[in-house]
């Protein structure tokens, strides 16, 4: 494989050689954001240069020798039989030539001797025939009457090419209007050889026979890059070489990249796509606009204005980057472990409610003096949230995840004081919304739990429930706890949900229907309420599967402390418990036997507790 790569400006790009459109590329696609971005960036870097020699009496022929280059990308062409093709650039060189078009008309009303020059690189002579160097076919008429007039009108069915052309000349002419005054002749002409002589395009020719291969390793072949490496260079692309070193920004980037990558492969384009919606996205569809190509929404974001802007860049770098990315890996390390004062953290990230991320960057405000409190109580809120929902059956992921970003737009950099009202709030809506009642006032109503369980919550969630419970009776009841906590919370391998009641005729035989027959439905449906379930080790549950309750109550000995509550000689042996409960006025005793109203009893029993918990 022969390749001639080749620095070429667009003076000599475009210099008596004719480009067609290869069959590989078909239509001009652009539409109005990639040409305004073009523009954006070839006259942020123009205006940079012509500041500097405003002033200057020199030509702006030999001034021009000084201006910084503008690299454009490259342009893959193949030539065969005399004709240069293009594989890959078609976008682009379109685009230039459209600017080299309002170029020309500006040139023809400024009456400027530049006016020849400019239409040398737009079209002329390849032999006999005259051609737009840019060759699109069936377009030819189009870009005369551009050319000629100015403007041009198309018909309803126009090729998308076509439709394209016309439409970006508009777009081009208006942004060079608006910032090239008409008045401004000196400028003007300025940006022509800027534009002619320092907007810089590499140029690869390749052999026909390897036109398929080049094209397919250009769209979809190689390590392309990832978000954030593409935001590094857009950023740290605008500070002065200087002062990047000065200021250490890329050493400061780099490691804050790598220790959260630490925790998983690209996880910094996670915390970024967290660290946008916390604090500019008010409503779900708002937020989905950074899930692809956040490295391009960010960069649009007026909010932030980093977009060819110098100064707000290295702001953004040394405040917003580094207090949210430490505050990130804050979150990470919580996430991973149960760390005092931060459990919430690690329990939401056991039931992978993963949001809370989101929302607590929303709640922390630049160096906020409140971060760790904010951490702990959106945390809290967090779990007590997603409990109460689930426990009142009126969890909904699509719902949920709608309410989260109302939730972050109401706490968003406030205080302490707006984050339980957020929830609150929240939460009374989606139960008014599950339950189909618009008086609901109250977060937590027993009637919404009553049928909380088996058939109602997922094993999962039974057993994080119950672990949880357990936790809190032996820290109330200075009890060590027998199990490892997230085992009990998360594997389903190692920890069982037990129903007290074996499923047997003497069981089903407790629950009558109103003519005092047996109702296996309602057994059913009474046996899966939380209050008949229990965690059991997994050897503990095969064994007890199938016993008559006094039996059960023996392998109990020795398990969970909730579990145990069910037996009489746990309270002669935990005085600590005894004077909790009276203290406490709860009502929990041991159970010598268990029905219907055993259970009804023991459920009322879980939603109390649970209110200490979470209501």
């Amino acid at each position: 494989m022969e390749v001639k790569p080749d620095s070429q400006n667009v003076e000599q790009l475009f210099n008596k050689t004719v480009f067609y459109i290869d069959f590989y590329q078909r239509q001009y696609k652009w539409e109005r954001d990639p040409v305004i971005k073009l523009l954006d960036d070839i006259f942020y870097k123009f205006n940079n240069e012509y500041k500097r020699y405003e002033t200057s009496d020199i030509d702006i022929e030999k001034q021009i020798l000084d201006y910084g280059w503008y690299y454009l990308n490259t342009v893959v062409t193949n030539n065969v039989d005399g004709n240069t093709y293009l594989v890959d650039g078609q976008q682009r060189l379109t685009t230039l030539s459209l600017i080299l078009i309002k170029l020309y008309r500006m040139s023809k009303d400024f009456d400027d001797e530049l006016s020849d020059w400019i239409g040398s690189c737009i079209c002329g002579h390849s032999g006999k025939k005259s051609n737009f160097w840019m060759n699109h076919e069936g377009c030819q008429d189009v870009l005369k009457t551009l050319y000629d007039t100015g403007s041009a009108n198309i018909s309803e069915n126009a090729r998308i090419t076509e439709r394209n052309i016309v439409q970006n000349y508009k777009f081009v002419s208006d942004y060079i209007d608006a910032n090239i005054s008409k008045d401004n002749i000196k400028r003007y002409e300025a940006f022509v050889y800027y534009f002619l002589r320092r907007v810089v395009v590499i140029r690869l020719d390749v052999s026909q026979t390897d036109v398929p291969m080049v094209f397919e390793v250009i769209n979809d072949r190689g390590v392309k890059l990832k978000p954030y490496e593409i935001l590094k260079g857009k950023l740290l692309g605008q500070v002065n070489k200087k002062e990047l070193d000065e200021l250490k920004l890329n050493d400061s980037w780099d490691n804050q990249v790598e220790k959260i990558n630490n925790y998983a492969t690209d996880e910094i384009d996670q915390f970024f796509i967290y660290y946008l919606k916390s604090k500019f996205a008010d409503v779900q569809s708002g937020g989905k606009q950074f899930d692809n190509n956040y490295h391009r929404a960010i960069m649009d974001l007026s909010q932030l204005g980093l977009n060819h802007n110098e100064v707000k860049v290295k702001s953004f770098l040394k405040n917003e980057f580094n207090y949210y990315t430490n505050l990130y890996l804050r979150l990470l390390k919580y996430r991973m472990e149960q760390i005092a004062g931060y459990e919430s953290v690690y329990y939401n990230s056991l039931n992978k409610m993963n949001q809370q991320v989101l929302l607590i960057l929303s709640a922390c405000k630049l160096n906020d003096p409140e971060e760790t409190l904010k951490i702990q109580t959106v945390s809290k809120e967090m779990d007590r949230f997603f409990c109460l929902l689930t426990l009142q059956q009126a969890y909904e992921s699509n719902s949920f995840g709608r309410i989260i970003y109302e939730i972050s737009s109401k706490i968003r950099n406030g205080s302490i004081d707006s984050i339980r009202p957020a929830f609150d709030e929240a939460l009374i809506s989606l139960l008014k919304e599950a339950k189909g009642e618009s008086n609901i006032q109250s977060v937590w109503n027993y009637n919404y739990f009553r049928n909380a369980g088996y058939s109602s919550c997922s094993r999962q969630f039974l057993r994080y429930v119950l672990a949880r419970l357990d936790l809190f009776l032996c820290n109330n009841t200075k009890t060590t706890m027998r199990y490892d906590f997230k085992k009990m919370a998360s594997s389903g391998k190692a920890f069982h949900v037990e129903h007290i009641l074996s499923d047997n005729e003497n069981n089903r035989n407790l629950f009558l229907d109103a003519d005092g027959t047996p109702d296996g439905a309602l057994f059913s449906q009474e046996r899966n309420r939380l209050g008949g379930l229990l965690i059991l080790k997994g050897p503990d549950n095969q064994s007890s599967n199938n016993e008559p309750y006094q039996d059960k109550l023996k392998t109990y000995s020795g398990t969970l402390l909730w579990n145990e509550s069910l037996r009489d000689d746990l309270y002669k042996s935990n005085k600590d418990l005894s004077s909790w409960i009276s203290a406490n006025k709860i009502n929990m005793h041991s159970m010598s036997s268990f029905g219907r109203e055993e259970l009804e009893e023991r459920h009322k029993l879980l939603f109390d507790l649970f209110s200490k918990i979470w209501a």
